[in-house]
């Protein structure tokens, strides 16, 4: 009996050291978003993001932009995106190497989850979910002038209907009036 309870145990740690993909659940005042991240394409990246998950840091935080076709009119290269993960400056974890696209294979499709920057290798808490398909956030794409594009590392898979209810939410300048709450954003196991 004893042996039966280590081999199960063992198989049950191999079993889960074997799976390429985590899932986490953000927890929203619109809804809940399940996502599914791949560590095993872009390490980094997805570590980064489960630091921010596993202390916590996420908690009360917002998905406070959105851009759409109306509010991106002005813009040679427009996108659509919902943008969250804001934090307070001293719960920001150091800045991370970029994962370009053209290095994990993982493209800006619909429901994608990315890193947001400004320059390379400056990412930090902030994230988004591509609406659509945005191949200008790819690695060559011409949203970013430096032509990196941004670190995608996980997608939606459930959930995509709060996406689009969360971008249709009326914003100023890419900024939502009322920020929608990130209540928190745990691993599902």
């Amino acid at each position: 009996m004893k042996y039966k309870i280590v081999l199960v145990l063992v198989f049950t740690l191999i079993i889960a050291s074997c799976k390429k993909t985590i899932n986490c659940i953000i927890e929203t005042n619109e809804g809940n978003l399940l996502i599914e991240l791949y560590p095993e394409k872009a390490p980094i990246s997805v570590a980064n993001f489960l630091e921010y998950v596993d202390k916590g840091l996420y908690e009360n935080s917002s998905f406070y932009r959105v851009t759409t076709p109306a509010n991106e009119a002005g813009r040679t290269i427009k996108i659509e995106v919902i943008q969250g993960g804001i934090l307070d400056e001293e719960k920001q974890l150091a800045p991370i190497k970029i994962e370009t696209t053209k290095q994990t294979g993982i493209l800006h499709k619909k429901g994608t989850l990315s890193m947001a920057r400004d320059e390379p290798n400056t990412a930090t808490n902030h994230f988004f979910i591509c609406v659509n398909a945005q191949p200008s956030l790819d690695f060559g794409g011409k949203r970013n002038p430096d032509g990196l594009g941004f670190a995608a590392f996980g997608k939606v898979i459930e959930g995509s209907e709060i996406v689009k209810k969360i971008q249709n939410r009326e914003n100023e300048e890419q900024r939502l009036l009322k920020p929608v709450i990130i209540k928190n954003i745990k691993r599902v196991e």
